[in-house]
């Protein structure tokens, strides 16, 4: 299954059950998730770790 057709499922779901406050929940988690990605190996990991 590709990303495309997850991502065009999903959103087919929130077209059909009228569900569009999951969209900010699901892009935060998303933002969130790729931030910590992306600075796991930074001089600023000691203190995300702290926030958490």
């Amino acid at each position: 299954m590709s990303r495309t057709s997850v991502l065009r499922e999903f959103v087919s779901y929130l077209f059909a059950h009228k569900k569009w406050w999951l969209l900010p929940v699901v892009l935060i988690l998303l933002l969130l998730g790729l931030f910590i990605v992306l600075v796991e190996g930074s001089a600023i990991a000691p203190f995300i770790y702290t926030l958490f």
